[in-house]
């Protein structure tokens, strides 16, 4: 079975409705735009489509925790690039960690972790993850080495500039 991208990685533009009066992104669209990144990277690095997902399966997942740190202002029009890895991953829960850079991954604009929980939709219930999600997550999960906590990530991420 071929490897499979732990890391992944693509890029947008920070567009006007997104921006606040001092054309900055706004704090609530980064999380969009995070959010939207790994949904696409998703689907373009391993054909996984959480919709048909959740049509034919009934099953998604919902956010139990987001932090987030705010680190650079993410300009209008400016080229943004996404990195997105599966930190952890359990039977019922998954840690995702988002990183937004400028488009030359020189400045760390934002750093997001977010914990979501398996959910099926007809019982409204959390649920465990199938066999077969378990073993793609097994694949493509991608842990910190040092187990650092969301703070020492940033510190970590924020030395690195």
């Amino acid at each position: 079975m071929p490897a499979l991208a732990k890391v992944l990685e693509s890029t947008s533009k920070v567009r006007f409705h997104d921006c606040d009066p001092f054309n900055h992104l706004n704090n609530s669209r980064y999380i969009d735009y995070m959010i939207a990144a790994r949904e696409d990277q998703l689907l373009s690095a391993y054909n996984f489509d959480i919709y048909k997902l959740a049509q034919a399966q009934k099953v998604s997942w919902v956010v139990a925790h987001t932090e987030i740190a705010y680190n650079a202002p993410a300009l209008l029009m400016e080229k943004i690039l996404i990195q997105t890895r599966l930190l952890q991953y359990s039977n019922r829960s998954l840690l995702v960690e988002s990183l937004m850079w400028d488009q030359h991954k020189q400045k760390l604009k934002s750093l997001m972790w977010t914990r979501l929980v398996h959910f099926n939709l007809d019982l409204q219930s959390s649920i465990p993850h199938s066999a077969e999600l378990m073993d793609l997550f097994a694949r493509i999960v991608h842990p910190h080495t040092n187990h650092a906590t969301f703070q020492q990530q940033l510190e970590l991420l924020q030395g690195r500039q």
